[in-house]
């Protein structure tokens, strides 16, 4: 097996001189936080809009499903390739051709005038979110070696994700009724024009000469699988044997991948991340978020519209309950993970998505909204809590020379689960009334409490050595 080589670093004047959060480390960190942002808020914008996009090109609930999926089946695939590649050719050079790729991709999106040119658009965007994210949560572990700033900066991360999810249904309900749904692409261009001009000016280069090569025919085999699971599972209703047959070509190909990776020397996912039970804990609790709040979150509009009476841009506003979490939380967050460790902070945070996601299948057949606002506030702020620190943590976990892949595995997670849970709350998804939104959320309640026992896996304190 070829050893790797010694990382090499290109020198100042962008490296942070001292351990200290200062004016110049918050601004590094507020730079690879707007990567977090762009590629939260084209989701969370989108989902007050989906009627109006499905009215426009002619898309049932199948085919809106891909116009979320393809984003986030396409950002799959891209981001073990770009781990590698972020680690080999350079993190900051990753981020910023991920970054203009986004930005062109977005302007496309906005112009499609199909359901088939918007769905490609939708694919070349989640390839730029793969390179971009990937590189700017590895810049960050290169930029931040001090554990607790990279924590905080890690936190700084989330609260831009958390300001993406807060504006992006509101804003996108209000750029929609206004301007149109394209719009909500074009606002993409603004944060992508600043990450250019001051990724350059204020993170420097990382990566490692050489590396371990990429398993393109095993990368295509595991986008193969959770294309067919996705399809799988949203004509699993319509076309029952159609259905199944996609989800065993899925499980037949899944097979196939994992017994391609034990055999090669060099696989997709570094052996020590698959082999770390701490690690596999992390990906368990991804996943549960996955589903217990993003998939979540792309029902709710419609749960509100149906089950309350509310037009896109007041559903918009009532999915702040369920948002505004990821802006003043994820500093707690960071602070439990110092006082209480890892165990006890995600436990709190998976047993917050668990109870929120309870109490709104409670109250999908009432007509009160406190009910539903309660519900919302629990599952957003147990996403908050652990959201950036998921991240944290499997790049703490994993070797310094698999943060790139580190990175991209948490991302990896949390996308295929989101896909499926996509699909799979989409095919739940009642087609009048809100009573129905019960078995939703029982789902996600239920997945929320495998998440939580997945906390019993991971070490007591806030980090371990490497």
């Amino acid at each position: 097996m070829t050893i790797p080589r010694e990382p090499t670093v290109t020198p100042p004047p962008v490296t942070l001189p001292s351990a200290a959060w200062d004016r110049r480390a918050r601004l590094t960190a507020g730079v690879l936080g707007l990567g977090a942002f762009l590629t939260q808020f084209d989701v969370t914008a989108l989902v007050v809009v989906m009627p109006e996009i499905g009215r426009d090109l002619g898309l049932g609930m199948p085919g809106l499903a891909w116009v979320i999926d393809a984003y986030s089946l396409a950002f799959t695939a891209a981001l073990l390739a770009a781990g590698a590649l972020a680690d080999r050719h350079g993190r900051r050079l990753a981020l910023l051709l991920g970054n203009a790729l986004f930005a062109a991709a977005s302007v496309a999106c906005a112009l499609a005038s199909t359901a088939p040119s918007l769905c490609v658009a939708r694919a070349a965007q989640g390839i730029g979110a793969a390179f971009l994210i990937t590189g700017a949560i590895a810049s960050i572990a290169g930029s931040f070696p001090d554990p607790a700033l990279r924590a905080r900066a890690l936190a700084l991360t989330g609260i831009l994700s958390g300001v993406a999810m807060a504006l992006g249904p509101t804003l996108g309900g209000l750029l929609a009724a206004r301007l149109g749904w394209p719009a909500i692409f074009l606002a993409n261009i603004l944060p992508c024009g600043v990450i250019a001009l001051a990724v350059p000016r204020f993170v420097g280069e990382e990566r490692r000469g050489g590396g371990r090569p990429i398993d393109w025919p095993g990368l295509l085999v595991l986008i193969a699988a959770l294309g067919l699971a996705v399809e799988g599972v949203l004509q699993v209703h319509a076309a029952p044997t159609a259905g199944l047959a996609g989800g065993a070509a899925s499980v037949a190909l899944t097979v196939a991948f994992a017994r391609r990776q034990r055999r090669r020397e060099h696989p997709l996912i570094d052996s020590a991340l698959v082999s770390d039970r701490g690690v596999l804990a992390v990906v368990v609790l991804l996943l549960s978020v996955s589903t217990g709040y993003w998939a979540v979150l792309t029902s709710l509009p419609a749960f509100l519209m149906a089950a309350h009476g509310l037009g896109p841009q007041e559903a918009g506003v009532a999915l702040l309950a369920a948002a505004l979490p990821m802006l003043v939380l994820p500093p707690v967050g960071s602070r439990m993970v110092g006082h209480l460790g890892w165990r006890r902070t995600f436990g709190n945070a998976l047993t917050m998505i668990a109870v929120g996601n309870a109490i709104l299948a409670g109250a999908a057949g009432a007509s009160a909204m406190a009910g539903a606002l309660f519900g919302m506030a629990s599952i957003g702020a147990g996403a908050a809590l652990a959201h950036s620190q998921l991240t944290g943590a499997v790049v703490a976990l994993a070797p310094p020379r698999a943060t790139g892949m580190a990175s991209a595995l948490t991302m990896v997670a949390r996308q295929a689960r989101f896909a499926l849970g996509v699909a799979g709350l989409g095919v739940l998804t009642p087609t009048t009334g809100g009573a129905g939104y019960a078995a939703v959320f029982a789902v996600a309640a239920i997945d929320g409490l495998i998440g939580l026992g997945a906390c019993l896996a991971l070490p007591d304190g806030p980090n371990r050595p490497r």
